[in-house]
């Protein structure tokens, strides 16, 4: 049964992409502002199919954490295509961090591009960091709330991964407090998995973390507030030493 609705999922999910995707092609020639409430439907369209045909809720703790309005800067655990647009659905006007290789992709890869998520080329090192700071300080100086998973990332459920230096670079470039987020949405909707398990996503939004944090209390504090329960033993994934290097050259 699981398989089953896993499968009705997948087509109905689909095919609301791809028809929500053709019926807004026009609004590609508009201002960017009009396709946020295009990307809010979808996503919320894609949480009721997963309600529906997967037995699969939502639940956002500390809700009150999340900003109604104005420049924000979101740091979530990533275990699950779910958050990648979940926060259209949470956010007022959400931007993402994410790799560049997904601007290519037909239909998303045009609204990415129109709605200017901050793609980056992860193996271009320094210069990824640059663009990203850049981009992300324009995001914040428009108003926007830029979403970036710490850990570069997926991390598998159980998976814990180094917070690479996008995230503190990001925080010294925009002067903005950092909210820490911890999810179970691997548990449910798993990495690179077709089957799709019933149960309640849990989406915990932590207090922000003051601005002006030194970059490795932010850093130390960032791996234990991602995880929804810390105190779990997890497998760590060794660090990235090209990155690490990356980041050296952007310190003063």
């Amino acid at each position: 049964m699981i398989w089953l609705r896993s499968l009705l999922f997948n087509i109905a999910f689909w095919s609301v992409t791809v028809a929500m995707g053709l019926l807004a092609l026009p609004l590609l020639l508009a201002p960017r502002r009009w396709l946020v409430p295009p990307m809010r439907w979808h996503a919320l369209a894609v949480l009721a199919l997963l309600r529906w045909l997967c037995g699969i809720h939502l639940r956002v703790e500390g809700r009150e954490n999340l900003p109604r309005g104005g420049p924000a800067l979101i740091a979530a655990k990533h275990q699950s295509a779910f958050d990648t647009f979940v926060w259209f659905a949470l956010l007022p006007d959400a931007v993402y961090v994410l790799k560049k290789e997904l601007l290519w992709l037909p239909v998303y890869g045009w609204y990415s591009w129109k709605t200017r998520q901050i793609a980056v080329d992860r193996t271009a090192g320094a210069s990824a960091l640059r663009h990203l700071v850049k981009a992300g300080r324009e995001a914040a100086e428009a108003g926007r709330q830029v979403v970036i998973f710490p850990e570069g990332t997926r991390a598998a459920l159980g998976q814990r991964r180094p917070i690479q230096p996008g995230i503190a670079a990001l925080a010294s470039a925009t002067g903005l407090p950092v909210v820490p987020v911890a999810t179970d949405s691997g548990r449910h909707w798993g990495r690179r998995a077709f089957r799709k398990m019933p149960g309640t996503i849990t989406i915990a939004v932590r207090p922000p973390i003051p601005a002006g944090r030194p970059r490795a209390a932010l850093t130390r504090e960032l791996a234990f507030l991602i995880e929804l329960d810390p105190n779990q033993p997890q497998a760590v994934v060794p660090v990235d030493k090209s990155v690490e290097s990356a980041a050296a050259t952007l310190r003063p």
